[in-house]
């Protein structure tokens, strides 16, 4: 697995990914009508193309096909950590998070923060986060629960 900075190029395969990796979770977790409202059916490639160029996410590859992402903005906020289903529970994720926390340390963040689903929140608890708050968010005319999260870099 190599991890590397985004390339206009990846835009598609992120999306497709997100979109499977959404959709993959359980509807025992959430609801089918609140994984079609968290990524919609077709993936809209335009919005993806432009939120990517403006995030420059963290690429996880192997063999040039792309397995996972991170977004992490200047202030150690991770907008998305998503792995494609067939690549769960290899140590991609971890791998990502690892990535994006030395480039956290190296632009002088003290924290790390994210708003994660009910399927990450173990993920950032095994990383040493702590949850702040749950929250409820609207997206889509459907109500998603996730959780405000942060973990020090300083210790």
């Amino acid at each position: 697995m190599k991890i590397r900075h985004f390339k206009t190029s990846d835009a598609k395969d992120i999306a497709d990914l997100f979109h499977r990796s959404v959709h993959a979770i359980s509807t025992d977790v959430y609801s089918p009508e609140q994984l079609e409202a968290w990524s919609p059916s077709p993936p809209d490639y335009t919005m993806w193309t432009e939120r990517l160029e403006r995030m420059r996410p963290f690429v996880a590859t192997i063999e040039g096909v792309v397995i996972g992402f991170i977004e992490l903005e200047s202030d150690g906020h991770i907008d998305c950590l998503y792995v494609h289903p067939d690549y769960q529970g290899r140590g991609v994720a971890k791998a990502l998070f690892h990535y994006a926390k030395n480039a956290a340390i190296e632009h002088g963040c003290q924290t790390m923060y994210v708003e994660a689903s009910k399927v990450a929140k173990a993920f950032f608890l095994k990383m040493g986060f702590e949850i702040q708050a749950e929250n409820r968010v609207i997206k889509n005319h459907q109500a998603l629960i996730n959780y405000s999260m942060s973990g020090s870099l300083t210790s």
